[in-house]
C-alpha cells in the first residue's frame, strides 16, 4: 500500500463518525477530526463526505473539521419535503447551534458551495472557501429549452396514449435517456430537490458576504464553468480566485498537491 494511502486510512480511522438529528427530524451523519478552530466541509451533489475526505485530512492538520453528509446523501436521511437552498441553510444553522460551533471556516464544493454562499451571507464566518461551487444560475441555450419542452410534451402524450400507470415506465426510460446523470441517479424526492436548487440564483446575496473568500476552480470545469467563478470574484467583496489549468469540476482531485498548498496557505494564516 502506498504511504499516502496508508496515512489517509489511518487518519480516517482516527476520525470520529457521529450522527445528529436536526430540523424536521433529519438525521445527519458527520465525521469530526483534528484540533483547533472549527471548519465545516460540505460536498457536492451526488457525493458524500468521503468525497472530500482528502480536503478534510489537509484541514485537520490545524483545525477541528466537521465533514458532513448533507441530507439526502451518504448516510444522512433524505429531507421529508422538497428542500431548497434555504432549507439546507436552516439545517446548517441548526447543526452549528447544536454542536456549539462559533465563527467556522466554511468550505463547499459544487452544491455544498450553494449552501456555503447563502449561509455566509447571513452569518459571521472566519473564512469561506468555494471549490468549483454552484450558485450562479446556468446560462440556458435555445437547444436546452427545446429539449425540456419536448420532454414535457412527450410525457403528456405518453400519459394520454397509455394511461398514467403504463406510461410511468416509458417516461422513466425517457428520463434516463434525456436527463442528466445526477437526475437519473437520484431518488424521486432528490430529483425534485435538484430541479428546485439548480434554478436558484445566489448572485444577489454574494455582496453581503463579509468573510475573506477563496475561490478554487478547474479551468476545464463544465458543470460550474470558470465564468461563474469570475462572477463570484466580482460580487463577493473580499474574494480571490485561483484556477488550475487542465482540471475539471473536481479540481481538488485533479491537482491535489497544488490544491493542498493553496488551501493550507489560506486557512492556516
Amino acid at each position: 500500500m502506498p504511504l499516502a494511502t496508508f496515512v489517509e486510512e489511518i487518519l480516517r480511522k482516527l476520525s470520529m463518525e457521529k450522527y445528529i438529528v436536526l430540523k424536521d427530524g433529519v438525521r445527519v451523519k458527520y465525521d469530526e477530526s483534528g484540533q483547533g478552530p472549527a471548519m465545516i466541509l460540505m460536498h457536492g451533489w451526488g457525493c458524500k463526505g468521503s468525497t472530500v475526505q482528502s480536503i478534510a485530512n489537509i484541514a485537520a492538520e490545524q483545525h477541528r473539521v466537521y465533514n458532513l453528509d448533507l441530507p439526502g446523501f451518504g448516510d444522512s436521511s433524505e429531507p421529508p419535503t422538497v428542500w431548497g437552498v434555504e432549507d439546507y441553510v436552516a439545517m446548517l444553522e441548526d447543526f452549528v447551534a447544536k454542536v456549539g460551533i462559533e465563527d467556522p471556516i466554511i468550505l463547499g464544493h459544487s452544491f455544498g458551495g450553494r449552501v456555503g454562499i447563502l449561509y455566509s451571507s447571513r452569518h459571521k464566518v472566519d473564512k469561506l472557501v468555494l471549490v468549483d461551487a454552484a450558485g450562479v444560475k446556468p446560462r440556458r441555450s435555445l437547444r436546452y429549452y427545446l429539449k425540456v419542452y419536448t420532454f414535457k410534451a412527450g410525457k403528456m402524450l405518453t400519459r394520454i396514449a397509455l394511461g398514467r400507470k403504463k406510461a410511468a415506465e416509458r417516461i422513466e426510460r425517457m428520463r434516463q435517456k434525456k436527463g442528466s446523470a445526477d437526475y437519473a441517479a437520484a431518488s424521486p424526492m432528490m430529483r425534485s430537490i435538484l430541479t428546485k436548487v439548480v434554478n436558484e440564483d445566489l448572485k444577489a446575496v454574494m455582496p453581503s458576504i463579509q468573510a475573506p473568500t477563496l475561490l478554487i476552480w478547474g479551468e476545464n470545469d463544465t458543470a460550474t464553468p470558470l465564468r461563474d467563478a469570475k462572477i463570484m470574484e466580482r460580487l463577493i467583496p473580499d474574494a480571490g480566485l485561483v484556477s488550475f489549468p487542465g482540471c475539471g469540476h473536481y479540481s481538488f482531485l485533479d491537482n491535489p498537491y497544488q490544491f493542498a498548498a493553496v488551501l493550507r496557505s489560506f486557512i492556516n494564516k
